[in-house]
């Protein structure tokens, strides 16, 4: 066991230890002691005995997990002296513990300061509402539109994660609502944009928090910004490193929160660090998450629409996944620009009936594409799907899925570095999946691909 008062008290903490956990008044006593700190937290360390009260079961696993039993229970009731029937409180603890009283009183004398506030300042109070009822600014929807047409209409041929970086310089001076981080990558990342202000101890009107190494703890303080109201908050990592944080990534989809998760080199891309950081498992184990949206985008427009759609969820969280390597930005006429949203869209199509569609997400788009095209020209009817989030798309309705995945066209390829098992689903058990079946290796990203097959030669093979 660590020395846990000691280890808060290095990190700054006021701490009160030793607490009686079964003395009331040992606990009120360290409660004033908390309330009169008001520079730091405060961490009460109580000592308790489990199952205290149950004279044969305290103290020992047996009070855990299972009931007592009636004989136990009685011998409990004797021990604390407790004569009351089950469920009954006695009225004078039920007084002491009504809250309804003082909690309406309270209410009342917020909201006449609010009203005040409201009349004295009427545009920070509607901000304010704005922002605590979760809607967009009323120019988010034509803004944010205008930036991804302004994209497609400019070829860059970057890496997504800069893509992302790009959607933040432009998406935040939009929403001052914005609180972004990172778990001490932010330089690889790229979550910091024009606009980002550290949040200090000494200035608390930032909107970025440093986070530190601590994966977990900045994604579980996100859903609490998330849960407080008035925010948006965005965190950072590499895809591989969210395995520290799986368990509030869950409870976000869980309470249904708004909470975007950045996860950046989502791949065998990543190259020399090798295998204890490239990500194989992580992309499917995201998205068999309930109401958790993943989004994995080909290029710098299918990036900022990720972005767009994750900010405008409000029924729970969203991850974006981006590449460390540069993507080539794929053509699109209005209709498929307009069509990224639903999560999986035709790119390229064939004058016919397609004979085999290539179903692909990423850097894997480009692949797809490459491999498509050679076939077109002999004379093949191929389709390319890119499918930045299968969650999306399968919340879309059936006449939509079927137009996009034809269920008359049975010969189906599945593209994408990263383990394949969630993709015959879609290509069928006669279909082909090209992706990852083991751990990675320590190579440049190019020679990866090549070694594990994922080319668009083998899309032709």
């Amino acid at each position: 066991t660590d020395n846990t008062p000691a280890r808060f008290e290095a990190y700054g903490w006021h701490v009160v230890a030793n607490v009686d956990g079964h003395n009331p008044e040992a606990i009120k006593a360290a409660i004033e002691q908390a309330r009169a700190v008001t520079d730091k937290p405060t961490l009460i360390c109580t000592k308790t005995v489990i199952g205290y009260g149950a004279p044969n079961k305290g103290g020992s696993h047996d009070c855990h997990g299972a009931p007592l039993g009636e004989a136990e229970i009685a011998a409990a009731r004797e021990f604390l002296q407790w004569p009351y029937a089950p469920f009954e409180i006695p009225a004078d603890i039920y007084a002491d513990w009504d809250a309804k009283a003082t909690g309406a009183a309270a209410e009342q004398s917020w909201q006449q300061r609010f009203a005040a506030y409201e009349k004295a300042y009427p545009e920070l109070a509607a901000e304010f509402k704005r922002r605590h009822a979760g809607t967009l600014p009323a120019d988010w929807a034509a803004q944010s539109q205008a930036y991804i047409e302004q994209l497609q209409a400019n070829p860059a041929t970057i890496a997504t994660r800069k893509a992302s970086q790009n959607a933040l310089n432009a998406f935040g001076p939009l929403l001052p609502e914005f609180m972004g981080g990172s778990a001490d990558l932010a330089g690889s990342n790229l979550t910091i944009w024009s606009g980002s202000k550290p949040l200090t101890r000494d200035d608390a009107a930032g909107n970025y928090i440093y986070y530190g190494v601590r994966e977990f703890g900045m994604s579980a303080m996100m859903n609490g910004i998330a849960l407080h109201g008035g925010f948006v908050p965005y965190g950072a990592t590499f895809l591989m490193f969210m395995e520290y944080a799986r368990n509030a990534v869950r409870m976000a989809a869980l309470m249904k929160q708004r909470v975007i998760f950045v996860y950046t080199h989502d791949s065998i891309g990543l190259g020399e660090d090798g295998p204890t950081h490239q990500p194989v498992e992580q992309l499917a184990s995201l998205r068999v998450t309930p109401n958790l949206m993943n989004w994995r985008p080909c290029d710098q427009v299918e990036s900022a629409v990720a972005w767009q759609q994750a900010i405008e969820r409000h029924d729970g969280p969203s991850s974006l996944i981006f590449t460390r390597q540069n993507l080539v930005q794929q053509a699109r006429t209005a209709e498929q620009l307009a069509a990224i949203k639903r999560g999986g869209y035709v790119l390229l199509d064939s004058a016919t009936t397609p004979e085999l569609i290539i179903i692909a997400t990423g850097s894997e788009v480009e692949l797809a594409m490459q491999a498509a095209k050679t076939l077109q020209a002999e004379g093949k009817a191929v389709r390319v799907v890119s499918m930045p989030s299968t969650d999306v798309f399968e919340q879309q309705d059936a006449s939509y899925r079927e137009a996009v995945l034809p269920a008359s066209v049975s010969k189906r390829i599945a593209v994408e570095a990263g383990i394949m098992d969630t993709w015959y689903k879609y290509v069928g058990l006669n279909g082909a999946v090209i992706g990852m079946q083991t751990f990675d290796e320590s190579a440049p990203a190019e020679q990866l691909f090549e070694h594990f097959g994922i080319t668009a030669a083998n899309v032709l093979a």
